[in-house]
């Protein structure tokens, strides 16, 4: 049997040669038929019409792409390539015979023509059945869900269209879907059907439908749907505690064997968070990027990595990966490698911003023009049992980068902070308010030409650490979804998001700023569980436990993004703010920040501590932060 399908391998040439076949034998049944009433072609003459018919419509055949289709998805328009291909082969060969022998007999044109399509048209066909039926040997038949289909656009046509002519392929792995109906708001639509599946209801009626119609999962096929309709109706979608995919846009597909299905994606948390994702002005980043020597340290982590791949897109004239972590360093030079080959200057370095000295000697070496800082430990839990890394690393590192920066005229120096460092709670959250602080500090000493700009943002989704992994472990292995608090919210945003926004500052900043996005509605993470497993087409509490843990070490019910000083002012993105800096005097920052770090380097935990208490003013416990929220709400 597997020699069989493998000759199937060379089905064209196997057409070709039936096609030939085809075309000869017609010759023959036609001119015994006409024979019977005196109007047969003379021997000569039949070898003549039959070698040129054989030529003219093979070549004929190929031209109009008989050939190359793939038998699989062989519709009416492709038999139409065969009509086509006939026609022009037997005129040609008509015509060809004429001049040849001065005489072609009509009927015997149209007779052999008409057998020839019918005789070429019924072997594809037949083909093409033999194929699938040799190909689908060995294959588990397919399991047809019954399947909900949200919209009843272009997208769903194509959709459907795409579902059957695989389905009757019979590809298992992509067939599973069996369209029951259609839903769409459009109340005109209601009553009609596209390919045969009706359009049954609105959004509104969908956990009706889903019921009475025993569906199984559900296709979202509304790829150019606004952002907060979207979350309405996926809001609708996950009470059904279906499974939901959901439909790429047009652009996004690439059209090859079972593309269309094979992109279809598992529903995203991005799509529940309830804001359009953010755009930036593009012509200003590459205008800042291109040419310079950009380094970015941390360079391997979640935002690092982001920040590479992004530079590397406006014609960096070098790209400077910093980090500790070989592993991670690693991995990203060897993606922009795989990406860029010699046409980027990638230079990779091991190296820790606590040393001082390696720093200044890697900005002696390399001169950079433009310096990310995205190294920092940024796990809360652990950094409270650990807070002198946290200290050293956070601390003692972004003031080492930055001073570094400053004697060696770096242009711009773009810090990487956290929400958490507003009236921060824990140990994370003050030593990047301290390292706010160091830039600030810094810009207002005005020593060189250095411009210092921070950026700050919420939780990242997809990073390292980021609770979205941790929950689709949980859910995919069957074990109880852990969330701190039945209260916690938190505000998010994507990585590709959350660089664009340090793109962004960096591009557009003066020196002194705290950029803040306008992250749209906090959310709840139980409510972030609940829908994620509902997505999972599971029932929260019921199939999949929700167990709540306890507020980890120095975490807060709720993050804020601004502290009560600070003012917003708007930047030229609607979406983007400049919170207004807090004047910090320097002689008492400056002591206070030399005790911290010489507490540090002794890991004198204590003193260190309280030295970040100083420096930090809004630095407070977890309990009486939180012990306010509940009273606000």
């Amino acid at each position: 049997m597997k020699k069989l399908i493998q000759k199937f391998r060379y089905r064209k040439m196997i057409l070709a040669v039936a096609d030939a076949f085809i075309v000869a034998i017609s010759a023959l049944l036609v001119n015994f038929l006409l024979s019977n009433w005196g109007k047969g072609l003379g021997v000569s003459d039949l070898r003549i019409s039959m070698a040129v018919s054989v030529c003219c419509c093979g070549a004929c055949l190929m031209l109009a792409g008989a050939y190359n289709k793939l038998w699989r998805y062989f519709n009416v328009k492709d038999y139409l390539s065969c009509v086509y291909g006939v026609v022009a082969g037997v005129t040609a060969a008509c015509l060809l015979v004429y001049i040849i022998r001065g005489d072609v007999p009509v009927i015997y044109a149209v007779l052999h023509g008409g057998i020839i399509v019918i005789g070429i048209c019924l072997f594809r066909y037949i083909f093409k059945q033999t194929f699938i039926e040799l190909t689908a040997c060995g294959k588990v038949e397919a399991v047809y869900k019954r399947t909900m289909i949200i919209g009843a656009g272009e997208a769903t046509d194509m959709l459907i269209r795409e579902i059957f002519n695989t389905r009757e392929s019979r590809a298992v792995n992509d067939a599973s879907y069996d369209p029951v109906c259609i839903i769409d708001d459009d109340t005109a639509k209601i009553g009609t059907a596209v390919q045969g599946v009706p359009v049954v209801g609105t959004t509104d009626e969908l956990l009706k439908y889903t019921e009475q119609m025993q569906i199984q999962q559900i296709i979202f096929s509304i790829p150019s749907c606004l952002d907060d309709e979207r979350q309405r109706i996926l809001d609708i979608c996950a009470k059904a505690n279906l499974p939901v995919k959901v439909m790429p846009f047009i652009s996004e597909l690439i059209f090859e064997e079972n593309t269309l299905l094979g992109q279809m994606h598992d529903i995203k948390v991005e799509d529940l968070l309830g804001r359009e994702p953010i755009k930036f002005d593009n012509q200003d980043i590459r205008a800042f990027i291109s040419g310079k020597v950009c380094m970015v340290t941390g360079g391997g982590g979640s935002i690092g990595s982001e920040l590479v791949r992004q530079i590397a897109k406006y014609d960096p004239k070098q790209i400077i990966i910093v980090d500790i972590y070989e592993n991670n360093a690693y991995d990203i030079q060897q993606e922009m490698k795989m990406e860029y080959g010699d046409d980027l200057d990638l230079v990779t370095l091991i190296a820790s911003v606590r040393d001082y000295f390696r720093m200044n000697q890697i900005m002696e070496r390399y001169k950079p023009e433009i310096v990310f800082h995205a190294a920092a430990h940024k796990h809360v839990p652990l950094m409270e049992v650990s807070p002198m890394e946290a200290i050293k690393n956070n601390v003692v590192g972004t003031f080492n980068v930055a001073s570094l920066a400053q004697f060696h005229n770096v242009q711009k120096f773009v810090m990487i902070s956290t929400d958490k460092a507003v009236n921060p709670t824990n140990v994370m959250g003050a030593s990047k308010r301290c390292c706010e602080m160091i830039i600030q500090y810094l810009s207002q000493e005005k020593d060189g030409v250095t411009e210092f700009v921070t950026t700050r943002f919420g939780n990242v989704l997809g990073s390292n650490g980021s609770v979205i992994p941790l929950f689709k472990r949980e859910i995919e292995q069957g074990k109880p979804v852990t969330v701190t608090h039945p209260d916690i919210i938190r505000y998010f945003m994507t990585i590709p998001e959350a660089v664009s926004l340090v793109m962004e500052a960096a591009a557009i900043a003066h020196g002194g700023e705290i950029f803040v996005l306008d992250m749209g509605k906090p959310v709840r993470i139980v409510a972030l569980a609940e829908n994620l497993i509902r997505m999972y087409g599971k029932q929260p509490y019921t199939d999949i436990p929700i167990v709540f843990t306890g507020l980890r070490p120095g975490e807060k019910i709720k993050e804020e993004l601004l502290m009560d000083e600070e003012g917003l002012q708007k930047t030229q993105n609607k979406l983007i703010f400049i919170g207004r800096q807090i004047e910090i005097d320097d002689t008492t920052f400056i002591q206070a920040l030399r005790r911290l770090r010489d507490a540090a380097l002794k890991n004198d935990e204590a003193t260190a501590v309280w030295a970040l208490h100083e420096i930090v003013p809004t630095f407070t416990t977890p309990e009486e932060f939180n012990k306010k929220v509940l009273m606000m709400a």
